[in-house]
């Protein structure tokens, strides 16, 4: 121990450790000489210590440059240096002592070439993890669709469109409402692809779809050893993910105002705070929310937060269901069946005239997400290339009904011999129907609608999912 108490290492034990590193070492002086050489590097040039201290260093290493940086200070790093027949990685570094330039240390690494091929085969196959996982994660958390893969001439449509498009050149947080199958999450997209934050990250977050529980540790993250289970080292929430970016937060009606008012502190105070965590962490994220709720109505009913409603309400873009911009329905069922075509390995696939008339005077409940399903299931049963009336589902055919929404008599269809279908589907159609009928009756309470229907809330999510009904 020295006089100010701090431990030092014998000197025998420093050039042991020298001896093992990866990396050989010769030291020399400002002229050149060499002082130090360890004895790895000794044993790769076939001489002994002796045979190299107190010589001129370029009478030792071939193709040296130690002596320059000894003489001019600066350093070499990353250098390939030729030696006896092998491609060194040498790095060259001045020697200060007391602000002095006294000489130069320098350090070589993979002294033969099979030392690297080695060393490759080690770190390869975590340089390709790493890429995979890097792809991954960017092809996940980047927007999908622009401004022009939003189809409609309707006048509301386009309005809301050029609404949305002014509004994602700015930092406001955007509000968009619409029904279940509108679009939303298109608009979502479209926004953040064409906003400053297009290169950051896009998250998408579902708050229907998380358990209450989960949903705190999923937005925010947490330490290690928050609770039992966490992973090591924590995990990163969707706000951390989303730094510089973009989090949409699809269904924010269904947040807990527990969650409320942790989400009105990332947005005033740009921080958060992780499950377990002792610190806040600032965040830069833009704020997109949708929901198919009446959240001025749940302010009232103190559902939600009133504070938290007009952050999010900066600029508020309303989304047309498509029963109400039916001179799109058409040229959206085409989009959708170009898009379908690439999926089946189908082309050329067009809808008969009888087919048009009836799409067109549905009421579609489930809007574009329902159109999608039922042209997705057209083509499975389609042998050509035109979708004709039998190739729809049964709760199409009955104009009449088709118009409010609901199936056609099961009786009267199935008096039609050529209208008979298997049991399997006219069953889904009926469950489908009802489903649709009790989240409306709900006014989109999925809770209620399973009670009204007498069944569990994750049988209730299932079906949903199974149908493509959100």
């Amino acid at each position: 121990m020295n006089q100010q108490g701090i431990d030092i290492l014998p000197v025998e034990w420093v050039k042991e450790v020298i001896n093992i590193v990866a990396e050989r070492l010769v030291v020399v002086d400002r002229k050149g000489i060499i002082r130090y050489m360890d004895s790895a590097y000794c044993d790769f040039l076939n001489i002994t210590p002796m045979d190299a201290i107190g010589k001129h260093v370029d009478q030792v290493i071939e193709n040296t440059r130690m002596h320059i940086v000894a003489n001019t200070g600066i350093p070499e790093l990353s250098s390939v240096q030729p030696i006896k027949g092998s491609e060194m990685i040498a790095n060259r570094y001045p020697l200060y002592v007391n602000n002095e330039l006294v000489g130069a240390a320098g350090t070589v690494i993979f002294r033969n070439p099979q030392e690297w091929l080695d060393y490759s085969s080690k770190i390869q196959p975590l340089l390709d993890e790493l890429q995979y996982y890097k792809r991954k994660f960017e092809k996940e958390h980047k927007s999908k669709y622009r401004f022009s893969d939003l189809a409609g001439n309707n006048p509301r449509f386009v309005e809301a469109k050029q609404l949305a498009e002014r509004g994602s050149h700015s930092q406001s947080s955007i509000l968009l409402i619409g029904e279940s199958g509108t679009g939303k999450e298109l608009f979502a997209h479209s926004i953040h692809q064409n906003s400053t934050r297009a290169h950051y990250p896009f998250i998408r977050v579902n708050c229907a779809s998380i358990p209450e529980n989960l949903l705190e540790s999923e937005l925010f993250g947490y330490d290690e050893g928050a609770f039992t289970g966490a992973k090591r080292g924590g995990k990163k929430g969707k706000f951390e993910l989303g730094h510089m970016g973009t989090v949409f937060l699809d269904e924010i009606g269904d947040m807990p105002l527990l969650m409320q008012s942790k989400l009105l502190r990332v947005l005033q105070e740009k921080e958060i705070e992780r499950v377990g965590g002792q610190s806040p962490k600032a965040v830069d994220v833009r704020i997109i929310a949708a929901t198919h709720r009446n959240l001025e109505e749940m302010v009232h009913e103190g559902k939600f937060r009133q504070d938290l409603y007009y952050r999010l309400n900066v600029l508020k873009v309303e989304i047309p269901p498509l029963r109400e911009r039916r001179e799109d329905i058409l040229p959206i069922a085409y989009i959708l069946l170009k898009k379908l075509e690439k999926k089946f390995n189908r082309q050329g696939i067009y809808l008969s005239n009888s087919a048009e008339i009836t799409l067109e005077k549905h009421s579609w409940p489930g809007n574009i997400r329902e159109l999608e399903n039922v042209l997705e299931r057209a083509i499975n049963v389609l042998d050509g290339r035109e979708i004709c009336l039998e190739h729809l589902p049964l709760y199409l055919r009955d104009l009449e009904e088709a118009e409010a929404g609901y199936p056609p008599s099961l009786s009267d269809k199935l008096d039609q011999e050529k209208s008979i279908q298997p049991l399997k589907e006219i069953m889904a159609a009926v469950e489908k129907a009802a489903l649709a009928k009790a989240i409306k009756l709900a006014d989109g309470n999925k809770q209620k609608a399973a009670k009204m229907l007498g069944i569990g809330k994750t049988s209730f999510y299932d079906k949903c999912k199974l149908y493509n009904i959100n």
